[in-house]
């Protein structure tokens, strides 16, 4: 079975748009650290799967068709700048409790696990919001918060910016493939 990094979104993927949604690939803006973060799962041996709410589809303040061209043009920009890719991009267009996917219900981090073999129990959850904690700890990951100051949490670790989540998955990840008896997959450079 494969490890995997389940990401949120906004806020980690890409600059939160604050209340608001990334209604059109115009606003979408890349978090710089993200691609060196990619490279340092993928190095790990882990996936990268992206897990987004996006109740803005539900509401009509954007379409699914606009949705699916960001996570489209995210992909090219990934993979056309830094020769990344991630493995699936799941999401939610669904309102509060209209569904069995919205986080912090479990459901795309489930779907993801039996789309691609993933053991959950070997892997992450990282989001901006304590819903992302929750899916992921429902799902059975270990939990990653990116959050300012001394939030109150029930994730496993909590770290202030992007930078820091950085230095933290070096870590957490090497101990990870230490413990399983795996080393390094592909010492590239980072």
């Amino acid at each position: 079975m494969k490890k995997c990094v389940f990401f949120d979104r906004d806020g980690i993927i890409n600059k939160s748009p604050g209340p608001g949604y990334v209604e059109r690939w115009a606003d979408f803006h890349l978090m710089p650290e993200i691609p060196g973060i990619l490279k340092l799962v993928k190095n790990y041996g882990y996936e990268a799967v992206v897990v987004t709410n996006q109740r803005g589809v539900a509401t009509g303040v954007m379409t699914l068709a606009a949705l699916e061209e960001i996570h489209g043009n995210l992909q090219k920009q990934l993979d056309e700048d830094h020769h990344l890719a991630l493995c699936d991009i799941l999401y939610c267009v669904h309102g509060e409790g209209e569904c069995e996917c919205r986080k912090p219900k479990p459901g795309m981090l489930l779907e993801a696990a039996k789309r691609h073999n993933i053991d959950l129990k070997l892997s992450w959850m990282i989001g901006d919001n304590e819903k992302d904690v929750e899916a992921g700890r429902r799902a059975g990951c270990r939990t990653i918060l990116v959050a300012a100051g001394k939030p109150v949490t029930k994730a496993d670790y909590f770290v202030p910016d992007m930078k820091s989540l950085e230095l933290l998955l070096r870590r957490v990840l090497e101990e990870g493939n230490a413990q399983s008896g795996k080393g390094k997959a592909g010492r590239g450079k980072e």
